[in-house]
């Protein structure tokens, strides 16, 4: 005989992680909508892809201790921007850093970053 499972609530469905790394991943909050305003601003990409890993590091330490964090914690960055030219790696990524300087000081915990300039990228794609 077969039995029916019970209807779960709206809450406890969005209590689930992966249901709440889809809805994460799918909006767009506060800090990742400043990221890209800055960068933009900064940057005058050509390319900018901001994505939100967020959901990834809710079972690490220090979320767990902040309540899982606001869900805008982690982010991986890939900037194509001519503002890049002549400069390093590391200096490209002081930019960024300096440009997100209030969100990380507010609780932005990590961001991935993949810096280029037009030419290193059409040459990484015919490559």
């Amino acid at each position: 005989m077969l039995v029916p499972f019970p209807r779960l609530s709206a809450s406890l469905i969005f209590a689930h992680p992966r249901v709440m790394s889809t809805a994460v991943q799918s909006s767009t909050g506060p800090v990742e909508t400043a990221i890209r305003h800055k960068l933009a601003e900064l940057l005058k990409p050509q390319t900018l892809a901001i994505t939100n890993d967020s959901w990834k590091h809710q079972h690490h330490a220090p979320m767990r201790a902040a309540g899982g964090g606001n869900g805008e914690t982690h982010f991986s960055i890939q900037v194509v921007s001519d503002a890049f030219r002549g400069k390093s790696t590391i200096q490209r990524h002081r930019m960024i850093h300096g440009a997100l300087a209030e969100e990380l000081a507010q609780g932005l915990h990590s961001i991935s970053l993949n810096t280029k300039t037009s030419e290193e990228a059409e040459k990484a794609a015919t490559q």
